[in-house]
Parts: C-alpha cells; structure tokens; sequence
C-alpha cells in the first residue's frame, strides 16, 4: 500500500469515527478529505473526484465545515472555482465554540434545580450536572488559549 492509499484509509477511518459520534457522514468524509490531502487547498469538484460524491452533497457539507470553523474558502488567483482547506487552528476554534454547549447545560440544570426540591434523586443529580459544567467553563476557556500559546510560541 502506497502513502496515499494510507493517508486514504486513515481518513476514511476518522471519518466513520466522527460519523459513528454523530457527524453526517458525508460531511466527515469532506472534512478528514481536507485535513489529510497533501494539496493546498481542494476544489469542489476535487472533492467530487476523490470521494465519489455528487456535488450537492460536498456543498451540504462545506455548508456544515465553515461556520463551525473547521474548514474555510480560500483565494486561488486565476482560478474561477472556490478553493477549501482545512482552516489552522481549528480544533482550538471548535473547541471555542462549546462554551456555548457548557451555558446551555448550565441554564437546563438550574431549570431543573428551581423545579425539584432539595435532597431529591433527581437535584443530587443536576447538582453534579451543574457542578460539572460550571468546571469546564471555568478551565476550557484557559485550556485554550494555554494550548494557543504553546502551539504558537
């Protein structure tokens, strides 16, 4: 088996990873396709090409990868068709965006602790629920721009 053809089945394999945790598979196939390629950047219709899929569906994702960060149009001068790569820095980005996540999870626990009484199953439980994630939001954040500094410096 050639580099390409292993570079090929690892990225079909992050893919069916990613699918299996809920990502549409498509969209993780157009994904690990622009994190493994050697190119630069890929075209539309190189994604096309390389994934044996149609256009629309390598739209649908590149739809689904730019707002979340992890993909991004890129110039190519001379060139009519849009150009995609895998964005740098885009794992610190994704993580980012879960401090959304992390306030959502915070407000359900304080809704269902303000609707239960105190000492119940069900409050011991969204009091572990809060505890964790007023954690995470607490560290992630920090974790993330230590991450940045080291990865940067």
């Amino acid at each position: 088996m050639d580099a390409k053809e292993q570079l090929r089945d690892a990225a079909e394999r992050l893919a069916l990873t990613l699918a299996q945790g809920g990502m549409q598979k498509t969209t993780a196939r157009v994904m690990t396709a622009l994190l493994y390629t050697e190119q630069d950047t890929m075209t539309a219709a190189d994604l096309c090409e390389e994934l044996s899929i149609s256009s629309g569906a390598v739209s649908t994702a590149i739809k689904q990868l730019i707002p979340v960060g992890l993909v991004e149009r890129v110039p190519a001068p001379g060139s009519r068709r849009d150009h995609y790569r895998f964005r740098e820095g885009a794992w610190a980005t994704l993580m980012s965006q879960q401090n959304t996540m992390l306030n959502v999870m915070l407000h359900a626990a304080q809704e269902g602790i303000d609707a239960t009484g105190d000492g119940t199953p069900t409050a011991r439980r969204l009091r572990e629920m809060q505890d964790f994630y007023t954690f995470m939001a607490r560290e992630l954040p920090a974790q993330i721009e230590s991450w940045r500094k080291q990865y940067q410096g």
